[in-house]
């Protein structure tokens, strides 16, 4: 037997609410008038101005939402209308007291503050006029409503703004994170097929034992782009698609990632030191993309023939050095266009670490990270390499 749902009570939203609110003012106020009927009291012609008024107000609720400003005028001023023909103080002024909310919580301040001041002074007007109903009690405590309400709406009009800013930026940040990774992906796999490339084609008459060894690594080198592509791109899909299976990368692959390099003419060679840990997701894709471009362009712009990958797994951070003895600054990391050291180091950045790049002294190019774990880091009991 399935198990007993009690039924959920939702409130009315949008134009059924304003309809809702509407019937139920127009209710309080018949029944207000219906006493004036009962009684016999008051004119017939002002009675029946009244109840037109009564239901102008209350329908012009409904157009509140298309039309804000103009509904709060009408009702305002009907409202102050019905008030000086009819002798029943009733709750007819929740209509434009609404109305005045919703001016408000549109950013429209200049209207809603306008309408208040008309409100008040219409008011204060009566007690002037010796309107034994109103005094300066009323007026003030009116005043009062009528400031609260539009600042009430004011403040929903922040928070809408500041919901909207934040989700543009989060969209904003998800876009430059999208396009890091595929300047990352693509940059790296392409780079080492058009090197592996250049050098097949060299060898394809002169030695087509390696040119076929060039060719496999361009193979290979494509099937690892795909792969990471589509992974990258998983961000992307809708929420009734698969979702992705492939893990991010990391440096778990970076043996796999030293071999993708030989074929384009480079030696690499892994140091680890410190107490290796399991690495927090973030921490260990930026490490992985930061070798992953510092390999790419020591293959493509410095002619490199050797490049040395140190890890040191320190307390609270990963220190991670990527050397090569190719030709410096003069062809360094990003030397096509100057975006492989600015992506390298907004990544750091962004876990609250740094990155420095530039040429040794020795000769050669260095990129230096220092990125922080976190509080996510733990060493492992004994590192297996």
């Amino acid at each position: 037997m399935p198990p007993f749902a009690p039924p959920r009570f939702e409130l009315p939203s949008g134009t059924r609410a304003d309809a809702a609110l509407a019937l139920g003012t127009f209710a309080l106020v018949a029944v207000a008038e219906a006493q004036l009927l009962r009684g016999a009291e008051g004119s017939t012609p002002s009675l029946v101005v009244s109840w037109l008024l009564i239901a102008a107000v209350c329908a012009a609720l409904l157009f509140r939402r298309r039309y804000p400003v103009g509904v709060g005028w009408f009702t305002a001023l009907a409202t102050g209308g019905y008030h000086l023909l009819s002798e029943t103080d009733g709750p007819l002024v929740v209509v434009p007291i609404v109305a005045l909310y919703a001016i408000a919580a549109q950013g429209r301040l200049q209207a809603a503050v306008a309408i208040t001041a008309a409100m008040v002074i219409g008011m204060a007007a009566g007690t002037f006029a010796g309107n034994s109903d109103i005094n300066g009690t009323a007026v003030f405590m009116l005043a009062g409503w009528l400031v609260a309400v539009v600042a009430l709406g004011t403040v929903r009009h922040g928070r809408a703004a500041y919901a909207e800013e934040e989700a543009r930026l989060r969209a904003t940040e998800e876009r430059l994170r999208i396009a890091r990774e595929l300047h990352d992906v693509i940059g790296h796999n392409v780079s080492m097929i058009n090197v592996q490339a250049s050098a097949a084609l060299h060898r394809l008459k002169k030695d087509p034992v390696q040119a076929e060894e060039a060719l496999g690594a361009i193979k290979a080198g494509s099937r690892q782009a795909l792969r990471e592509l589509r992974a990258t791109l998983g961000v992307l899909r809708q929420v009734d698609e698969e979702a992705p299976t492939a893990p991010a990368p990391g440096l778990a692959l970076l043996d796999e990632l030293a071999a993708s390099a030989k074929p384009a003419g480079l030696t690499v060679r892994i140091e680890r030191t410190g107490g290796e840990r399991p690495l927090p997701a973030p921490v260990d894709l930026a490490a992985y993309r930061i070798v992953q471009e510092s390999l790419t362009n020591a293959a493509k712009h410095s002619g490199a023939e050797r490049v040395c990958i140190r890890l040191h797994y320190a307390d609270e951070e990963l220190a991670l050095t990527v050397e090569d003895d190719g030709r410096g600054a003069t062809a360094g990391p990003g030397a096509g266009d100057g975006s492989g050291i600015a992506g390298m180091t907004e990544r750091a950045r962004t876990l609250g670490g740094e990155l420095a790049a530039g040429s040794r002294p020795e000769g050669g190019f260095a990129v230096r990270a220092r990125l922080p774990y976190g509080s996510t880091g733990q060493p492992m009991e004994e590192s297996d390499r």
